[in-house]
């Protein structure tokens, strides 16, 4: 498809003022734009919606779609009137009109025929429920018929449908795919880089699952820019959606100029991510929940420090795809509590014995700490507690023990257990709370621990820390830290604002 903007801006509103609104706010963002009339409400907000167009045609590759609902569309209508809709679209100005398969397969020649030869045809294929077993033929049927261009898009459930699907794409123009949901999310954003014809992305309202908005696609992850030199990073973890790491490690290759892009990538299964570390050229990544033991299997070295910690939270693809692994979580940990007390022959209490658990329980037994385990888990914590030569203690006897410091390192308090805290606020006896969560910035348990009168940590500053740490492993330059933790604290105070305003 013709065109220097390969971001395509999709319009959707239900009613015509507001739709020819999100038409000019398109326009100054891209050249490329769909207009998604079957959302809005009724027929006659479609005519009133073209009879504005006509009168004012934008210099611009519109395409028009009015997709029907067995298509997975919102047009209620016929297929007559909606034939009729996209002709009078087309002479409204639209280069294209999007006609789904469902629509093709019914529509008789001699009503096609209205459309034929006043626009370009682009003829697409929706699988909302998954991705086909055989992408191939379903992409043959969609050009049985000779239109000028194809589109198909599958929900994914692992990056392995995304890379089927991308591969329908390498080196044949005219096609465009979309892998949709959250798993497709990283093969979305490489699409134009492994030959899709067109990537979209909301101006205001998502309109598929795993659409992101505009200045995602365009600023955050830079699409439209990335080339098979650019160097691919990632985090990889199950929940992933609540993680800023996007957000601060592009600012901080973007600050330095440097062609890379960092990626969220859910994985819920990590032989599936590992078969994708190859195709799409994935330099290094991060690793979260509930991944940070499991890697050290699919691991060729690793630092002796992480070896130790048991976890890993950071990975560099060497020469030959040989992974080897480090673990950063214990710089955030010393970061963020060193400014705040003397760690030195204090007393903290760790709450969890997983992999972030054992990243601090380390960095405090390293920096002098005595240090003690609660965990749901007794066998786990008893064994955390001997490597750092502290001691378990059960849950029952909070209420009667004293710390100087209690780490929670666990995942409650953030999606989607935000909301909840992993003690109560007559356990909180201690000087200091520091919570590693960072999002949200003020976790329940930050909240009770304030009512108390508790000095508290949010963990945005182990997050910032453990994170820059990551930046320099990979590049081999020194962050830009200050960069960084703007960028995350800028997302985070945006994000705290909508959700107060909602």
């Amino acid at each position: 498809m013709k065109g220097s903007d390969k971001i395509c801006a999709v319009v959707a509103a239900p009613d015509a003022g507001s739709f020819w609104h999100q038409l000019e706010r398109a326009l100054e963002l891209s050249q490329t734009v769909e207009l998604r009339l079957d959302l809005l409400k009724n027929d006659s907000e479609i005519r009133k919606f073209l009879k504005r167009l006509a009168g004012s045609t934008p210099r611009a590759n519109l395409i028009a779609t009015c997709r029907r609902r067995p298509g997975g569309g919102g047009y209620a209508g016929s297929i007559a009137k909606q034939l009729l809709h996209l002709s009078a679209a087309v002479r409204a100005g639209c280069a294209w009109y999007d006609l789904e398969i469902e629509t093709r397969r019914e529509c008789p020649r001699e009503m096609l025929a209205v459309l034929a030869g006043e626009g370009r045809q682009l003829i697409s294929g929706h699988f909302f429920k998954r991705a086909p077993a055989n992408l191939k033929s379903a992409a043959a049927e969609l050009t049985a018929r000779r239109p000028d261009a194809i589109k198909v898009a599958a929900h994914c459930d692992s990056l392995q449908d995304g890379l089927r699907l991308l591969r329908l794409a390498h080196g044949r123009r005219n096609v465009i795919v979309v892998p949709m949901g959250e798993a497709g999310l990283p093969a979305r954003i490489l699409a134009l880089r492994e030959g899709s014809a067109l990537a979209y992305a909301a101006v205001d309202t998502a309109t598929a699952p795993g659409q992101l908005s505009f200045a995602e696609m365009k600023n955050l992850y830079r699409a439209d820019r990335l080339t098979r030199k650019t160097r691919v990073y990632g985090v990889i973890g199950d929940p992933i959606g609540h993680s800023l790491s996007p957000v601060m490690q592009n600012a901080g290759f973007q600050a330095r100029a440097i062609d890379a892009a960092f990626l969220p990538f859910l994985v819920r299964d990590l032989k599936d991510f590992m078969g994708a570390i190859a195709p799409l050229g994935i330099s290094g990544f991060a690793v979260t929940l509930p991944h940070k033991q499991a890697i050290l299997h699919h691991l060729e070295g690793c630092d002796p420090l992480a070896a130790a910690i048991g976890a890993v939270n950071t990975v560099v693809v060497r020469g030959g795809g040989m992974l080897y692994g480090y673990n950063t979580d214990y710089i955030g940990v010393l970061r963020a509590l060193e400014d705040c007390m003397a760690l030195r022959g204090s007393r903290v209490l760790v709450l969890g014995a997983g992999g972030a658990a054992r990243a601090v329980a380390f960095a405090l037994a390293t920096a002098g700490a005595t240090v003690s385990i609660c965990a749901r888990r007794p066998a786990r914590a008893k064994q955390l507690a001997r490597a750092v030569g502290g001691t378990m203690i059960e849950r029952q006897r909070l209420r009667r023990e004293f710390f100087d410091a209690i780490v929670n390192a666990t995942p409650v308090g953030m999606h989607p257990l935000a909301g909840k805290s992993p003690l109560e606020a007559d356990e909180l006896n201690c000087r200091l709370i520091f919570d590693t969560i960072y999002r949200p910035r003020s976790t329940k348990l930050l909240q009770l621990a304030a009512r108390r009168g508790i000095e508290t940590v949010s963990g945005l500053e182990m997050f910032v820390a453990q994170g820059t740490a990551q930046w320099e492993i990979w590049t081999g330059e020194r962050a830009p830290a200050d960069v960084m933790r703007k960028a995350a604290l800028k997302a985070l105070e945006r994000e705290e604002k909508a959700k107060a305003a909602r």
